[in-house]
């Protein structure tokens, strides 16, 4: 099959994650997986095929069987992890950009709440290049990972898909928030313009039930923050 110029477009996100999850190719030290987040199976699967077919430096691309949530895809792309990289990451990024419409795309390193920018730079600054700066960059900065800030929580299970985290809990409905920020809880609070709103307590009330023992609080009518050991997630409920 050819692809053309937008043939995906609006169905692939334009923030990607960067080993978050775990190579079925070899050892994660000496494979980048890269998850794309997809709209629709079908969709998933020209991803996969456009890869496959347009990349010798790529050695495995597949899709899950089965939607993740609300109907979204990932698509993962597995390759060597060596000092050309990053540049091979570019490469992959401008020909997805071009059937997806892109101009753009930003990266999510390992299980981290921030994105940066997918250039050639911040790529090549933030993948490990070999086994033992991979070891090196997993150990680093474990609170500004998702898992380990919610390490104890009371739901099951987390999934940060784009700007959306997604919370299940046993018996109960999944909740989910747009990401707005993540940094220490002193810079935090600095740059939070609104004024705290005491007439949400039933809302903080279910928040502390569900997610667990947090510091929550609610500033306007939408932002929400999350602390824990001193850093502060920011968010607002979708």
């Amino acid at each position: 099959m050819t692809y053309r110029a937008g043939d995906l477009k609006d169905l692939v996100d334009k923030i990607f994650e960067v080993d978050t999850y775990k190579s079925k190719m070899g050892d994660d030290e000496d494979i980048v997986v890269i998850s794309f987040t997809v709209e629709q199976i079908n969709a998933a699967k020209d991803l996969v095929d456009f890869i496959e077919k347009g990349y010798d430096f790529v050695l495995d691309a597949d899709s899950t069987p089965g939607e993740i949530d609300n109907g979204k895809y990932k698509v993962f792309v597995e390759m060597e992890r060596n000092r050309n990289a990053s540049r091979n990451i570019v490469e992959l990024l401008d020909g997805v950009g071009k059937i997806s419409n892109i101009d753009a795309f930003k990266f999510r390193y390992y299980k981290s709440f921030t994105s940066k920018d997918a250039t050639e730079f911040n790529l090549a600054e933030t993948i490990p290049g070999d086994t033992s700066s991979y070891f090196e960059r997993i150990s680093e900065s474990r609170m500004d990972h998702y898992k380990d800030f919610f390490s104890k929580s009371y739901f099951e299970s987390s999934e940060l898909l784009g700007d959306t985290l997604y919370l299940k809990k046993a018996y109960a409905d999944p909740i989910a928030f747009k990401l707005k920020d993540f940094n220490d809880t002193n810079v935090i609070n600095e740059s939070i313009t609104q004024k705290i709103n005491m007439n949400d307590y039933a809302e903080i009330l279910f928040l502390t039930k569900y997610i667990g023992d947090y510091n929550i609080m609610k500033f306007g009518h939408r932002t929400i923050t999350i602390e824990n050991n001193g850093h502060t997630l920011v968010v607002e409920r979708i």
